[in-house]
């Protein structure tokens, strides 16, 4: 007889596992199917957390060989590359632990196999050892999360051509890496292999970096990484990479395909495919329970987050929206709740995006060529993190805040901050656009001094012209 639980969810990333977490507060019995050995999805796993533990100890490595002597502090570090990858998977055992523990405290029973929708109400779920079991439910929630993105005629082999996977567990640090794709998962980590050591170029299709980024936060990163030792080609493609026991040549041809462009042979020992990402909806068995997908292989809700299907809903990277794990955490929340009967809901204006260089990159809201092209009147403040007191004597003077500001109503429309610890900035920028606040509000809030965050204060005052340090 198949065991029947309130809510089965399918996927245990941060999506999928705040989701099941919020539905046993609210009291329902619910079952997590997930195919991996460990929880958390993609991010804890091979996303998020591996690359943050990379690029906070690459960067340790570049200050002690680099920051250290200006302070005062003598050091020459030496890299022994073997310890750093087990020190971030360390890191990663203690995350996906913790879900695995938090999942049980919530009495949430773990499955693991591979999950198959057979209809509303209906899981079916192939072991590892191929044993099949049905589970019956009231509701579904489909949290599978995303894919690599893959590029025609370059098979990733993570050991030439690497995904985002294979750049973060390199068994020794190449001379040459050539990265394609100057998004987010590109710049992370090639800035990290860069502070190991190696030569990165960064190959991108379009005329600039981090599309959809504010135009002048993008500009003043890439000068900032260029300064920094990474190469950047724009505007370009790679159409084949051709490999050899003496060396990998990869072509590099103009975006356009004008083939009497500026075509170019570049050398990579390593080659990372880093393009995007592309929902998880494959082998789930969607298209025969009659639940609709996008021309982008994407699942179509309702504002509930309802299939057509009444009973399965779907969350995170296989929806419409930013691949983004809050986002999904947030979308997980809302779903239980809707599901238990209450109300939920996610304001899709104030999602974060953070961009773990150094500087960080950190927005919320809209950026100004957004603004523009809407036809929204809009007041700027900007402020330096040259003027700021704790950032001079930090060393860390790279980078700006701005802010965006309606020209009627003075609400906070967006926020850019390109910074050290710009990710730890940005929260109160979402809060305060969470209550409608304004300019003025954010100007009149008493900041700590010396924090970096007095540069956010500053650039609400500039909104008005009324900055002080500057």
């Amino acid at each position: 007889m198949p065991e029947a639980y309130d809510l089965i969810v399918i996927g245990s990333g941060p999506g999928g596992y705040v989701c099941a977490i919020r539905a046993a507060q609210l009291g329902l019995k619910v079952a997590v199917v997930e195919k991996r050995a460990t929880h958390g999805g993609t991010c804890l796993n091979v996303g998020c957390i591996p690359s943050k533990a990379l690029l906070h100890a690459s960067h340790a490595l570049e200050e002690a060989g680099h920051g250290f002597a200006a302070m005062g502090i003598d050091a020459e570090p030496r890299l022994d590359l073997a310890r750093m990858l087990a020190f971030k998977d360390e890191g990663v055992k203690g995350n996906v632990d913790g879900v695995a523990y938090l999942l049980k405290k919530n009495k949430i029973e773990a499955i693991h196999g591979k999950a198959t929708v057979l209809g509303a109400g209906r899981v079916g779920v192939t072991f590892p050892n191929g044993d099949i079991q049905r589970l019956e439910c009231r509701s579904i929630v489909i949290a599978t999360g995303s894919d690599v993105a893959r590029l025609p005629g370059l098979d990733i082999d993570e050991q030439v051509i690497v995904s985002s996977t294979g750049a973060l567990s390199l068994p020794k640090v190449p001379k040459r890496l050539l990265v394609i794709g100057a998004g987010v998962i590109g710049l992370e980590l090639g800035s990290v292999w860069r502070r190991l050591g190696s030569e990165v170029l960064v190959v991108e299709f379009l005329d600039r970096i981090l599309p959809g980024t504010d135009a002048d936060v993008a500009r003043t990163l890439q000068r900032l990484l260029m300064k920094q030792g990474m190469k950047f080609k724009l505007s370009s493609k790679v159409t084949a990479v051709a490999r050899s026991p003496l060396g990998n040549k990869v072509a590099i041809e103009p975006a356009s395909g004008d083939s009497d462009g500026d075509g170019m042979m570049a050398d990579a020992d390593v080659v990372l495919v880093a393009v995007g990402r592309v929902p998880y909806t494959e082998g789930l068995g969607l298209e025969a329970t009659g639940v609709k997908l996008d021309n982008r292989r994407r699942i179509l809700v309702d504002q509930h987050f309802q299939t057509d299907v009444p009973g399965i809903y779907a969350i995170g990277d296989v929806i419409a929206g930013p691949m983004l794990a809050h986002k999904a955490e947030d979308e997980g929340m809302a779903a239980a709740e809707i599901i238990a009967g209450k109300a939920g809901h996610v304001n899709y204006d104030v999602i974060p995006n953070v961009i773990y260089t150094a500087p960080e990159v950190a927005t919320v809201g809209k950026s100004e060529e957004e603004l523009k092209a809407a036809g929204v009147a809009y007041r700027v403040g900007k402020f330096p993190f040259t003027a700021n007191g704790r950032a001079k004597v930090n060393r860390t003077t790279d980078g700006f805040v701005k802010i965006l500001a309606d020209a009627d109503t003075d609400r906070i429309l967006g926020v850019h901050i390109i910074a050290d610890q710009a990710s730890e900035m940005i929260a109160e920028s979402c809060v305060i656009m969470e209550f409608g606040g304004s300019a003025e509000d954010l100007a009149r809030t008493c900041h700590a001094h010396p924090t970096l965050t007095e540069a956010v204060k500053e650039a609400a005052l500039a909104v008005d012209r009324r900055a002080i340090h500057m």
